[in-house]
């Protein structure tokens, strides 16, 4: 099986590491935010309500953020370790353009393509 060219690699650990640069500058606004909203606890009924809702947003948020930064995480081990740019479904090169553009893929086209019909099929049988 052909690698995952060093160039590529590289070009691929560049846009991870700025991904996760991004992603824990957008944490910590998304927390300073939350914290300025927080400074006024009394008001109305619609006041808290208001906060509960920014609060539940809030969660959601840190835990799509959260969820991205353990893919990014994954995917800089994957370049440590030398499994970078391989399939998890079918153990083939991941196609070049795919990285480029969502470096922490652990899936080629074909691979999410199969993981896609194997989640749907399960789907219809529960």
């Amino acid at each position: 099986m052909s690698q995952v060219s060093e160039q590529l690699v590289k070009e691929c650990r560049q846009k991870l590491l700025q991904a996760k640069t991004d992603l824990l500058n957008r944490v910590r606004e998304a927390r300073n935010d939350l914290s300025l909203s927080e400074d006024g606890k009394s008001g109305d009924e619609a006041d808290q309500t208001a906060r509960v809702l920014a609060e539940t947003e809030f969660l959601t948020q840190q835990e799509r953020m959260r969820n991205q930064l353990m893919e990014i995480e994954s995917a800089l081990a994957r370049i440590e370790n030398g499994s970078f740019g391989v399939c998890e479904e079918t153990d083939e090169i991941i196609e070049p353009e795919r990285l480029k553009a969502i470096p922490w893929t652990r899936l080629s086209i074909e691979g999410a393509e199969i993981r896609e019909s194997v989640n749907k099929r399960y789907a219809r049988g529960s």
